[in-house]
């Protein structure tokens, strides 16, 4: 029985574990994911034990990310870019890592908005962690012709630009709203509209009726962004879906079939989500 999991401090509140459950019942796989928390204080011993106990490999969630990179025997160039690993494959003893968040921002972008196209205008993109470098690293690979970002620490947003290079115009935080003008997509990859976070405090009067309003939140599903953007006119994509598609190329290393993301599926989590916002 092939084993698999997710790490990370704390490991509870991951829904991984929902998801990577449902694809083994449905395609009939004899194997296992579990959460395995681990402390930042033993995490190379931890993670180094997990091949001898049986694991095909993990996900890697927060604080892991940039010590698993380093941690890992190989690290594919997306992973070596954005300075993060999200999925280990082990096999023979040997760790390589990758990341597959800007793979599951564009399978989602694909899915939710089939007709949009990366050379159809700039991107406006707010947030300047790690969530939003994978982003725009997969925009400017499928061929973005202008991203404009946004951070509150306009220093972060010019150090990612630097590091990412391309057609990124950072712009003042004062100036988002002029930032809309033309945009054929607007994602926000912060954490403001996050369940226990402030609100993303943004007019949309210059933001084209017709460009996709993505938000890489999912608690809630449907944000104050989303809603405003969705009263407006504007087509709307949640972050559920990104969440999902990131985790289909793991599947496939450990466990031999590439799942697809259905309907039950992501009826599953929605279920899961609503049920936490209730108990909190």
């Amino acid at each position: 029985m092939k084993r698999a999991g997710v790490i990370g401090w704390p490991v509870s509140h991951s829904r991984s574990p929902i998801l990577h459950g449902y694809w083994l019942r449905k395609y009939h796989i004899e194997g296992s994911y579990e959460a395995i928390p681990i402390p930042a204080d033993s995490f190379a011993m931890e993670f180094r034990a997990l091949g001898a106990k049986g694991f095909a490999g993990v996900n890697v969630t927060i604080p892991h990310k940039q010590t698993a990179m380093r941690a890992c025997d190989e690290v594919d160039p997306a992973a070596r870019r954005l300075g993060a690993v999200n999925t280990v494959v082990i096999q023979n003893g040997v760790y390589s890592g990758s990341n597959t968040d800007g793979f599951g921002f564009m399978e989602n972008l694909r899915e939710m908005a089939p007709a949009w196209r990366p050379e159809a205008g700039p991107v406006t993109i707010i947030g300047a962690g790690g969530a939003a470098r994978a982003v725009i690293a997969a925009l400017l690979d499928a061929g973005a012709p202008e991203i404009r970002l946004f951070n509150r620490t306009s220093a972060r947003a010019q150090a990612l630009a630097s590091d990412l290079g391309g057609p990124i115009h950072v712009g003042d935080w004062e100036g988002l709203h002029r930032g809309l003008r033309e945009a054929s997509l607007l994602v926000n990859c912060s954490s403001l509209g996050m369940a226990g976070q402030p609100a993303l405090d943004i007019s949309l009067d210059e933001l084209p009726v017709t460009a996709q309003v993505y938000d890489l939140v999912y608690t809630p599903l449907m944000t104050p962004l989303l809603e405003a953007a969705r009263r407006r006119g504007n087509p709307v994509i949640d972050g559920l879906g990104m969440l999902l598609h990131q985790a289909r190329p793991g599947f496939a290393a450990w466990f031999g079939v590439m799942p697809e993301v259905d309907k039950p599926l992501r009826s599953l989590l929605e279920a899961d989500i609503k049920a936490g916002q209730r108990r909190n």
